[in-house]
């Protein structure tokens, strides 16, 4: 269950920008070059971005695309597109305010369920996917399809059917040379990096036990409008219910999941836990919970104590811990104990892994190279939906089944408009169906 990022070498520049069309007239020859000098003689090409989701995420991530944009490294954000024109509007006014010279959109701007279509289709090199979650594996297939490089945001998927989806247009992104990142970015920071190598080399023994936290308070709220649509509403306060965001053991916990992951080097074989909706009850919370525990064991016999809980006035904590046989790790921080409790050795401090994370990706295309981070990222998204599918169930579940289930929480392919059918409906009261566990013991969810 070896889980290593995967890097392919192209023949050039040129060849990364076209890998998914037809090579210009005159670039034979070029593409002939040896790597290192193919790669210099393109190192200027311009790369045009193409931005679907214009929230938070995705105007943070297209800022920090562009941030990288320098005399080697050119960049234009040439086309957007999201369900909403009023965050169209609030995402371009943060861009151009910041980067007014490297946006070019023209007529090029998008709205509408459907309006990643119209992204694809124009001339972008690259898209950032930044949608609610549950969109994805569908964005990421048609992405590849239409032979476009990929940066998107975790997670990957709300449900296993999801997963597979997207594992299997992976395979195409490699088959097709097309790069792919994935917002995981603790992964690209130089102190997280030093510590899990350290841990791997020894530093604190063999590995008893693993801890992960995102606890922390009560997130936004989004209330419904008088004019909205039901799919509207949801696609709105999409936080709230699990066919767009797959819960925040999900949307959130997934970072401290797939460090442990990492540290790892694979995958949970089963997971067993508990959660539930104990102050956020509400029917504008939708149907998630506040508060998940899960015990996941690891091949070897290792454990891994998860909690993430979204409940103002608690103890509060986003941090990863390894326990050893020589002693013990904060990772987060970079900090390894000996076993009387006496810091040992300290990594170097962290970079802002948002950046980090596109100046790696920009980096690495301007070698020539190929990043694909989507395998980790299918199943580290796999991961977080197996802890959701224990405490929503209140069974013990195997990697294997929960891999392989066949429950898919939406028909997303078959929305293209507000006015199409919800696939969760509100009973008369304004309330959705919540998960009891014991009471659908069929049902992995």
């Amino acid at each position: 269950m070896s889980q290593p990022q995967e890097s392919q070498s192209t023949e050039s520049r040129r060849g990364f920008l076209q890998a998914g069309g037809v090579v210009a007239a005159g670039a034979v020859a070029v593409n002939s070059l040896p790597i290192s000098r193919a790669a210099h003689t393109f190192s200027s090409d311009e790369i045009k971005i193409g931005l679907v989701g214009c929230g938070g995420r995705g105007t943070g991530a297209a800022l920090q695309a562009l941030d990288t944009a320098s005399d080697s490294n050119r960049l234009k954000l040439t086309a957007v597109a999201d369900p909403f024109k009023f965050r169209i509007d609030g995402s371009l006014s943060a861009i151009q305010k910041k980067h007014a010279a490297l946006v070019d959109l023209k007529d090029r701007t998008f709205v509408g369920v459907d309006a990643f279509k119209k992204v694809l289709e124009s001339d972008v090199d690259m898209v950032i996917l930044a949608t609610p979650p549950g969109f994805r594996p569908m964005h990421f297939e048609a992405a590849i399809k239409a032979g476009k490089h990929v940066f998107m945001e975790k997670p990957v998927a709300v449900d296993a059917p999801g997963v597979r989806r997207v594992l299997e247009a992976n395979k195409m992104a490699k088959e097709k040379k097309l790069a792919v990142g994935v917002g995981l970015q603790r992964r690209h920071e130089s102190g997280y990096q030093a510590t899990i190598q350290k841990l791997r080399d020894g530093a604190i023994g063999d590995i008893i036990l693993t801890r992960a936290y995102w606890n922390m308070g009560d997130l936004w709220v989004r209330n419904r409008e008088p004019q909205q649509s039901e799919l509207e509403y949801q696609i709105n306060n999409w936080y709230h219910f699990n066919w767009l965001s797959g819960d925040h053991i999900c949307e959130q916990h997934i970072h401290n999941l797939d460090v442990i992951n990492w540290l790892m080097d694979g995958y949970p074989v089963e997971a067993q836990g508990q959660g539930g909706r104990q102050v956020r009850t509400g029917k504008q919370y939708g149907q998630i919970y506040d508060h998940h525990f899960v015990e996941f064991t690891y091949e070897n016999g290792t454990k891994l104590l998860s909690q993430c809980r979204q409940i103002s006035g608690c103890w509060n904590e986003v941090k990863e811990y390894a326990h050893g046989s020589k002693g013990w790790c904060e990772i987060n921080a970079g900090k390894i104990y000996d076993r009387d409790n006496k810091v040992i050795w300290t990594a170097p401090a962290n970079e802002q892994g948002h950046a980090k994370e596109h100046v790696d990706l920009f980096a690495s295309i301007r070698k020539g190279e190929i990043p694909n981070e989507g395998d980790y990222g299918a199943y580290s998204t796999m991961t977080s939906i197996m802890g959701r599918m224990a405490t929503y169930t209140g069974k013990k579940l195997s990697w294997k089944d929960c891999l392989n289930s066949k429950v898919s929480l939406a028909n997303t392919d078959a929305m293209d408009d507000f006015s199409d059918e919800a696939p969760l409906k509100p009973d008369d009261d304004g309330r959705y169906w919540v998960p009891q566990p014991g009471q659908d013991p069929e049902l992995i969810v």
